[in-house]
């Protein structure tokens, strides 16, 4: 019998242990309820969520708003990376300005955000999309300017030049720093997201949770952190999938 990879069982040994003495406190009366559920009580009010089909619509509407943001946000902030990163003229056209945005908490705009859009789905997914463009922005530009020159001159010297050089060279070479960023942007994107479904929204995971703190339901209130906690860990989990698979020539 095959035995599991000690990579797989290790990183989720401190959960468990915190999840088994949670319940065990819980048991002995160490954790009142009324400030922390067990976990036993928390599955089942997932398990009731599920039934109703009231978790299953939060969720899928949670990871819309997400997966939009992130797309929209990252090609941005990457295409923004990439030309600055490798032509001069736009690098002095737009980064500075770039940077002063940057430096403009993005969650400070919240309302005048829902000024411009409401609290519909446009104000949410455009905070996120501004929360990840910024981190994917940076890091594509330093990935693309701390290319080694040697090795650029050593593609030229082989009669690499123009989109060969920078398939071949240039962006393997920043791809590092690229899907750093991506990772970052990725805790970013669930950070803006969790903030904008508790302060302007009507459905979500954010706002199942502050429906439930109106009902005092502190079950469905810790179940809302928990999947948000898992969805962060999920998405970075596919980021270093997806790192090993694309930096595997650096391996």
């Amino acid at each position: 019998m095959k035995l599991p990879n000690k990579g797989v069982i290790i990183p989720w040994l401190i959960p468990l242990v915190l999840l088994i003495s949670w319940q065990f406190l819980s048991w002995v009366g160490a954790i009142p309820e009324r400030i922390l559920p067990a976990p036993t009580q928390v599955f089942v009010a997932c398990m009731e969520l599920l039934s109703t089909g009231e978790l299953v619509d939060h969720v899928s509407i949670s990871l819309g708003r997400a997966l939009a943001g992130f797309l929209i946000g990252g090609i941005i902030g990457f295409l923004f990376g990439l030309f600055n990163g490798v032509f001069r003229f736009a690098d002095l056209f737009f980064d500075t300005s770039i940077q002063m945005l940057r430096n403009i908490p993005h969650l400070a705009l919240i309302p005048l955000v829902i000024l411009w859009f409401g609290i519909g789905e446009t104000s949410k997914i455009f905070l996120v999309a501004l929360g990840v463009l910024f981190p994917v922005y940076i890091n594509t530009y330093h990935g693309i300017k701390s290319v080694d020159k040697k090795l650029i001159e050593m593609g030229k010297a082989y009669g690499l030049r123009g989109k060969a050089l920078f398939f071949h060279v240039i962006l393997p070479g920043a791809m590092s720093s690229i899907l750093v960023g991506i990772r970052f942007s990725l805790g970013v994107m669930w950070l803006t997201l969790i903030v904008a479904e508790t302060i302007s929204a009507q459905s979500g995971i954010g706002y199942m949770a502050m429906n439930a703190r109106e009902f005092m339901q502190m079950d469905v209130i810790i179940l809302s952190i928990v999947i948000y906690a898992l969805f962060g860990k999920l998405s970075d989990v596919i980021a270093r999938y997806f790192e090993e698979k694309l930096l595997k020539w650096n391996t």
